[in-house]
């Protein structure tokens, strides 16, 4: 937007008129500044139904692409929701986006790159692109379930059993798991946790899915291996719930730790996650979450899955294709040492990007 400034010019025998004086603006000022920054900055829009696993993956790949990036949660309301995700394509975009409820809204100033993650994002994203000038680039993270042409790029993991020209594999979910958040991490939350034993086991805790279900029953036996485990081996015990796991299998699970070493993180405070990424020897993840196993073999450390009643064969082919990569084991109560090479094909798929739209290459 842009600002002109008049002039006052006298016509003939007239006598020039008295300039006005300027009218103070700095608040307007301000705040179309403001506007201009935040429309700078929303280059990336990352699109999801605000689950946190997939929220989590559209960070990764943003911040390792380098453009700012802005979250939308999003959801078809309405009658349109009725409708499939792929006869929602049909509906001419702005329309669309009518029935469309979410945190921020969906209008110009487009971005230039569109992560959107899962299937229920694949028709809103779809229409942003479509709505935006020149078109905004588009990547999808796992199978949209739609023809792969629609988007510029597709970043799907190998479990998934997917392949098209402009698809990536990736090998497990995209993350953001480096050496540098790791060690940030640690530094961070060191002094609350240098005190306990070694060795140190993270425990990451999932819970209820459409596929996976972590009744207190399954608690009370898990946390008596982990509290086997740390009596036998005299390691400590870092967990951490996510917001899946249920609150009274939670508590069964710390009643049965309480009198080995341990910290539980209470949902409140500062998130260790990271730190106890950082600060373990070995890692215990339930086997519902393929966010967190991957971000956990992104360590290179020893990663042991604990399962859950209820199964997935889609989730069942990528904790294989882990124990085949040899970053995984079932946790069967004892601690073992073994290596492989980190597993985090973010920046693949980043790079891939930063090409396509022309940006220096970071590092």
């Amino acid at each position: 937007m842009s600002a002109s400034r008049s002039k006052s010019f006298s016509g003939p025998g007239k006598a020039a008129s008295k300039p006005r004086a300027k009218t103070p603006v700095p608040d307007d000022a301000a705040a179309l500044i403001a506007k201009s920054k935040e429309a700078r900055a929303a280059k990336t829009w990352i699109i999801t139904d605000g689950a946190v696993g997939m929220e989590a993956q559209g960070i990764a790949v943003a911040e390792a692409v380098g453009l700012p990036f802005s979250l939308r949660r999003v959801r078809v309301t309405g009658a349109m929701r009725l409708l499939p995700a792929p006869l929602q394509l049909l509906v001419p975009p702005a329309r669309l986006l009518r029935f469309v409820a979410t945190n921020e809204r969906l209008e110009a100033p487009w971005p230039r790159l569109i992560i959107s993650i899962g299937r229920r994002s694949v028709p809103i994203a779809l229409a942003i692109k479509r709505l935006s000038k020149p078109h905004a680039f588009a990547l999808h993270i796992q199978n949209p379930k739609v023809p792969a042409r629609l988007f510029d790029l597709l970043a799907v993991p190998v479990h998934d059993d997917f392949e098209a020209p402009n698809a990536i594999t990736t090998f497990g979910a995209v993350h953001s798991v480096t050496a540098a958040r790791l060690a940030e991490a640690a530094k961070r939350f060191a002094p609350r946790i240098d005190a306990l034993p070694r060795p140190r086991v993270a425990v990451l805790l999932g819970g209820e899915s459409q596929a996976f279900s972590f009744p207190p029953e399954l608690a009370a036996s898990f946390g008596a291996k982990l509290a086997a485990l740390a009596r036998d081996s005299g390691a400590a015990l870092l967990v951490t719930p996510s917001r899946r796991t249920r609150p009274d299998s939670l508590a069964v699970l710390t009643a049965a730790i309480k009198d080995v070493p341990h910290i539980v993180w209470d949902g409140v405070s500062d998130n260790p996650y990271f730190a106890f990424l950082a600060l373990a020897d070995a890692i215990v993840v339930t086997e519902d979450s393929v966010n967190m196993v991957t971000e956990a073999a992104g360590t290179g450390k020893p990663v042991y899955v604990q399962g859950l009643e209820g199964r997935s064969t889609r989730i069942s082919r990528f904790h294989r294709l882990m124990q085949e990569r040899g970053a995984t084991r079932p946790f069967e109560g004892t601690l073992k040492t073994w290596s492989y090479a980190p597993i985090n094909d973010t920046e693949m798929v980043a790079s891939a990007i930063r090409h396509a739209l022309g940006l220096e290459t970071k590092g």
